[in-house]
């Protein structure tokens, strides 16, 4: 079995009370279910976690080549800033897929580049939680 480790990166353990006019009213618990259940019929097996710290998901992404197939991430705040983050995917060189759930390009001007972008696969935003089922398929298909 296939196996896809994804992370959640900072705040978004607070989805459906943050900001719900940006992010939703979807919870991550949500967003995992869901996540689980497309895995499930596509006979895929997923690590998800989510972490606020930066050297825990670095440590995680350079970890991941050994365990994991692909990477699903959506390194929120650290999308912009985490040189680190960028660093291990490519040290890793695991298949990744960046997902958003908002239009990082249509927000604040600081939030309009991505380091991460270069280094993935491919990048899937602004669909809301549908941006993670899309990155999971295109994952899927990948494989």
């Amino acid at each position: 079995m296939k196996k896809i480790l994804v992370i959640h990166g900072p705040n978004l353990d607070l989805l459906g009370k943050r900001e719900p006019a940006i992010y939703g009213h979807t919870t991550l618990k949500e967003i995992n279910a869901r996540l689980k259940s497309i895995a499930k019929k596509n006979k895929i097996s997923l690590t998800i976690i989510q972490s606020s710290h930066e050297g825990e998901i670095v440590e995680r992404i350079g970890k991941a080549k050994k365990q994991f197939a692909a990477l699903l991430i959506n390194p929120a705040a650290y999308t912009h800033t985490s040189v680190a983050i960028r660093d291990a995917i490519t040290a890793s060189g695991i298949l990744t897929i960046e997902v958003h759930l908002s239009n990082i390009y249509s927000r604040e001007e600081f939030r309009r580049h991505s380091l991460i972008s270069p280094v993935a696969k491919g990048t899937i935003l602004g669909f809301g939680p549908a941006s993670y089922y899309l990155g999971l398929q295109a994952i899927i298909s990948l494989m």
